[in-house]
């Protein structure tokens, strides 16, 4: 089976500094892979280019299927997108930005699919209120709604779990399993180790331009995780 996500020899940098170089990486489909490594290590960077929000200097990138960016109107409704920035209007309600949303993908009758989402991340009894008067959890809360309003196959997450109150933090670990279930594919960048480790299929270590190990999740502690994170970086230092 040909993976969700191929990266062949990527090279991507900012002015004189790169921040990846040469880098090989494949997820396969329905796995759920956590990306961690140092701040700056380009992790949301990389995520970016995935989404096909910016460009590459040289390499290859395919989702599923589609070579990025010449091909990115193919996927771009199978991919989702969650990142810093939430991408929702504040003086529309709730419904009035999953509706403009729907129409952008093209989603006929999406009455019902927007009352099951909102009413998935709880905020069905907020939906006639502005985005504006929601806290930072909600408003995350309604970003995931907005990201599976068209159900995609690819799911790229950076850092979800930034800021978000106990409740929306175990919402979105339910989302995060439901979507398994159904065979999708994850990807996100996470410093959460404790809350990322149960859903984790695989982690893989991205410093220094380029994926330096990866790790099963299955059957792993958080304390090993620490310890292989750390070891890792150690050895990937200059000598």
């Amino acid at each position: 089976m040909e993976p969700a996500i191929r990266v062949r020899r990527l090279h991507k940098r900012y002015g004189y500094r790169w921040v990846l170089r040469n880098l090989d990486w494949d997820v396969p489909q329905g796995s759920i892979v956590v990306l961690v490594g140092p701040n700056g290590a380009g992790k949301t960077t990389l995520l970016r280019l995935l989404a096909g929000l910016t460009r590459f200097q040289h390499g290859s990138i395919t989702v599923l299927g589609a070579r990025l960016p010449q091909e990115a109107t193919q996927v771009r409704a199978r991919l989702g997108y969650l990142g810093h920035a939430t991408a929702l209007y504040p003086d529309l309600t709730a419904l009035q930005n999953l509706h403009f949303y729907a129409r952008l993908y093209g989603i006929p009758q999406p009455e019902t699919r927007i009352r099951d989402l909102l009413e998935q991340v709880g905020l069905w009894t907020r939906r006639n209120d502005p985005v504006r008067t929601f806290s930072r959890g909600m408003q995350q809360r309604l970003a995931l709604a907005r990201v599976l309003l068209p159900q995609p196959h690819v799911l790229l997450l950076d850092e979800p779990f930034t800021g978000l109150d106990q409740q929306a933090a175990d919402i979105l670990l339910q989302a995060i399993q439901d979507l398994v279930q159904q065979g999708r594919t994850l990807v996100l960048t996470s410093h959460d180790f404790e809350r990322v480790l149960p859903l984790a299929h695989r982690f893989d270590l991205l410093h220094r331009g380029r994926i330096q190990a990866s790790l099963p999740g299955e059957g792993l502690t958080v304390d090993a995780l620490r310890r292989w994170y750390h070891d890792v970086l150690q050895s990937a230092q200059p000598r």
